[in-house]
């Protein structure tokens, strides 16, 4: 298994060259939030452009348009009552937040059906599927899915130990040809052929928002034509690195994940060093 440290992750981090532009570093679509949860969407958006993409749309319902306005005027807005034209976009994050209706489903459904690379699928996106698990062979090559333990095994049984779902995950992503993130105390990444394991994060990460910032990471990095396996691993890197300098300044029971895509920065910089 190898170990995502610093002097790996920076084998695969690509440095943003001088002369580029908006459109040199892609166009992301989050499909998040809903109208109980559009938190999930701010935080999911946030941490896409924070993360360094060059275009966002979120995808929302009509009436959530002014918190994201307010919040984020910087993302450009998507209704989810509309039909999406999906060729526009480099890298899909769908689920955070999006509940698990009949609506939601159907979203669901078309972004796989409409698709044939970069996308990532989180929350209850992830519920959806496990109700309908025939999906499953509607993924798309390397679709990165990002389950915590319960997730994981509504997708794919029952489990007792985090062992006994890494074997799991090894054996899945092989069969259906996906990246499995399996999110924890060291977030676990396999493409069923090989394996990694983090070393940046800590239990400030246990709170709610932090599996929708970590959507819009690595939705955001694939945009930037990173591969859908390079997202993974310098997503959950960065993420967890951004909670370790978050401590300086707060306490692992303080800590919002607010602070921790605020410190995106300062873990880009730690690369650079």
């Amino acid at each position: 298994m190898q170990k995502i440290d610093l002097s790996f992750i920076q084998t695969v981090y690509k440095k943003r060259v001088i002369d580029s532009h908006k459109g040199t570093h892609g166009h992301a679509l989050l499909i998040a939030g809903s109208t109980n949860k559009i938190g999930a969407a701010l935080i999911a958006s946030k941490s896409c452009l924070r993360i360094g993409v060059g275009l966002l749309t979120t995808n929302i319902p009509k009436d959530e348009k002014i918190a994201l306005n307010s919040f984020l005027p910087e993302a450009m807005i998507e209704f989810r009552e509309n039909n999406i034209d999906f060729s526009k976009y480099d890298a899909i994050g769908v689920g955070p937040g999006i509940n698990t209706n009949e609506e939601s489903q159907k979203i669901v459904f078309f972004s796989l059906l409409k698709n044939n690379k970069n996308i990532i699928l989180d929350a209850d996106a992830l519920n959806i599927l496990a109700e309908n698990k025939d999906w499953c062979n509607q993924l798309p090559k390397d679709t990165v899915l990002t389950p915590h333990p319960k997730e994981f095994d509504r997708l794919f049984g029952n489990h007792y130990t985090n062992d006994e779902r890494q074997v799991t995950a090894i054996n899945k992503a092989n069969e259906m040809d996906v990246i499995i993130v399996l999110k924890g105390a060291k977030t676990f990444i396999t493409n069923g052929k090989e394996t990694f394991e983090n070393t940046t994060g800590n239990s400030g990460l246990a709170k709610a928002g932090s599996g929708d910032a970590l959507t819009g990471i690595i939705t955001g990095l694939l945009a930037q034509k990173y591969t859908p396996l390079q997202a993974s691993i310098l997503g959950v890197f960065l993420h967890g690195l951004a909670a370790d300098i978050t401590l300086k300044t707060q306490s692992v029971e303080s800590m919002l994940i607010t602070d921790v895509i605020e410190n995106l920065g300062l873990a880009f910089k730690k690369l650079e060093e």
